[in-house]
């Protein structure tokens, strides 16, 4: 068995992809080898300049034969929106994916065509992220073993969306400042339902809650009462400041599994009065049972609004979901494979805290 590098390819650079080539970068096991781009104006460049860094020696793309013909074991897939039959093109080819847009826990009926694309490819596809792809139902699955009869799973989400560097995301698809009317009419609710459903129906299948379990979505908007300063522009009062959504699992009409994200564009000047409460942005894992048990993540949201447009911590650290599983998928059986199907996922010692040569056993 040769010890070279798994050869990984990066599709898409926007945050998640730059930081997904970081990741790659960084991990022993790993040799960036290709780079798909949507931009012409991307195409032919060095990667390193892409990303801010010295040259690569690795060119930017935007042919997907180019792609497909090259010698990788991997692609990292990180579009805006994802595309089956890009998916299934890749996975053909002979190239494993690891995504964060998609795939977390698919309905079989829905994936027989990726299935397929996997055993012609003798590859494997695996969705992860962070939330969802992680928070939502990897980390609760892994606490709920602590406890015993447990009635209710809860995975939530507080941030300042004002250090989403994505201003006409922000605007545009998730609906800030906009009117109520025009947020609760954008394609966010769909947009995120897909991933977080599907994160929801993991843990109520794998934990055992009842069979046919309904999932539902709810969402809220608080707006400005006064104008507020934002790196997407002031928004005015009454226009939408604040985004809550929810999706509970019900079992004879009581949620039993819970996600939720809380987006605020800051705490000032919200009607209604929404705040992160006295522990501040975080995501939050409770699963209430004997004994209840609680967890709390600090560290994924940045220390400032200014800190988190230039790098954004949850950003990077969906990338490095998907950069530290890559080795895990490489050895693993052909097919869609979820956390259900992968052993315990690792990252990886710093380089200069590593294995030297020689070293270990």
């Amino acid at each position: 068995m040769t010890n070279r590098p798994i050869r990984v390819v990066q599709w898409a650079t926007g945050g998640v992809g730059v930081a997904a080539i970081q990741g790659v970068l960084a991990h022993p096991d790993l040799e960036l080898v290709g780079c798909w781009v949507h931009s012409d104006a991307k195409h032919g460049k060095d990667v390193g300049e892409l990303i801010g860094a010295d040259p690569l020696g690795v060119t930017a793309t935007t042919s997907m034969d180019e792609v497909l013909a090259m010698d990788a074991d991997c692609v990292v897939y990180a579009p805006l929106v994802p595309d089956d039959d890009q998916v299934a093109a890749l996975l053909r080819s002979g190239k494993n994916v690891v995504t964060p847009v998609g795939w977390i826990y698919p309905n079989p009926d829905r994936v027989v065509a990726i299935e397929a694309a996997c055993r012609e490819g003798g590859t494997t596809l695996h969705g992860t992220g962070i939330h969802p792809g992680g928070i939502t139902e990897r980390f609760p699955l892994m606490v709920s073993s602590l406890s015993a009869s447990v009635t209710h799973v809860r995975a939530e989400e507080f941030s300042d969306i004002r250090t989403y560097n994505a201003p006409d995301v922000v605007r545009h698809v998730m609906g800030f400042g906009g009117t109520p009317e025009e947020a609760y009419a954008s394609p966010m609710a769909g947009l995120l339902s897909g991933g977080f459903k599907a994160s929801v129906r993991m843990v109520v299948a794998e934990m055992g809650f009842g069979s046919g379990t309904e999932v539902r979505t709810t969402q809220e908007v608080a707006v400005a009462s006064a104008p507020i300063d934002t790196p997407i522009g002031v928004i005015e009062p009454g226009r939408v400041a604040a985004r809550r959504f929810r999706w509970d699992a019900l079992v004879d009409g009581e949620p039993v599994v819970t996600a939720a994200v809380n987006w605020l564009m800051g705490e000032e000047d919200l009607d209604p009065g929404w705040s992160f409460g006295p522990e501040g942005e975080r995501f939050e894992v409770e699963v209430t049972g004997d004994p209840t048990v609680s967890l709390t993540f600090k560290g994924l949201q940045p220390e400032s609004v200014a800190a988190g447009l230039v790098r954004n911590p949850g950003v990077v650290s969906t990338a490095n979901h998907c950069v530290s599983s890559i080795p895990y998928v490489v050895r693993a059986e052909p097919g869609v494979r979820t956390y259900l199907h992968l052993p315990l996922i690792a990252g990886r010692a710093a380089p200069h805290l590593g294995l030297r040569d020689g070293a270990g056993a």
